[in-house]
């Protein structure tokens, strides 16, 4: 049994679409975001950063965090999305792993920061991230004019850009600028155990507005 501390993020969709990839047995605890419940002391002893997602798995207690060393901890575990140690495919897959962690994560999350969430409008630093998201989402598209999968083979590369990208709408980026990474899109986003991964958890208070909703996150974010 894993336990999942996980929130309705992209960070945190990548850890719920890869355990149900698995088909593993795991446990949702889904974290109150606004009201600091990542930030409370039982938590920061599974992550000292005290941010989502996280897991313990409980066949030996083992606690790890950062959703990247999540996702190879547990394609290692269970022996899937992941080529073995001395398999040159490894590599191939981690780099683009990384490629999402370190760059279209951070970048997009930027965008979304100044886009949505600063108390005041900032024409340099929106047109910034929207001009890296879209070099970025240029990068996949041209590796998705070649190969099917990121890494070739689907992989939990795909599974931790997916969430991001199809966040496209909210960072009100064009897609259909990128046709290679919007085949790729639609055909990862059928996948039955993403659609299910995607919904957990559920998205909190659904029934607040727009502007609500901001306010919220801004909240978080001060």
């Amino acid at each position: 049994m894993i336990d999942l501390y996980t929130a309705a993020t992209p960070n945190g969709k990548k850890v719920s679409i890869m355990l149900e990839e698995l088909g593993a047995d795991y446990k949702v605890h889904a974290l109150n975001l606004s009201r600091f419940e990542h930030k409370e002391p039982w938590f920061l002893e599974i992550n000292p950063n005290g941010k989502i997602p996280a897991i313990v798995d409980n066949d030996d207690g083992t606690a790890v965090f950062e959703s990247g060393a999540i996702l190879i901890y547990l394609a290692d575990k269970f022996g899937s999305f992941l080529p073995p140690v001395g398999d040159g495919r490894r590599t191939t897959c981690i780099q683009w792993l990384m490629f999402q962690m370190s760059a279209v994560g951070p970048m997009q999350g930027q965008l979304n920061v100044f886009l949505k969430y600063a108390p005041e409008k900032i024409p340099y630093a929106i047109k910034r991230y929207t001009e890296e998201t879209k070099r970025l989402y240029s990068i996949l598209d041209e590796r998705l004019s070649e190969a099917e999968y990121l890494a070739k083979e689907y992989s939990i590369a795909d599974i931790a850009t997916w969430p991001w990208v199809n966040a496209y709408d909210w960072a009100e980026l064009d897609l259909g600028a990128f046709p290679n990474l919007t085949r790729w899109h639609a055909e990862v986003g059928e996948r039955p155990a993403v659609i299910r991964g995607n919904g957990i958890p559920p998205s909190p208070k659904e029934e607040e507005t727009e502007e609500e909703k901001i306010k919220r996150i801004q909240k978080l974010l001060s």
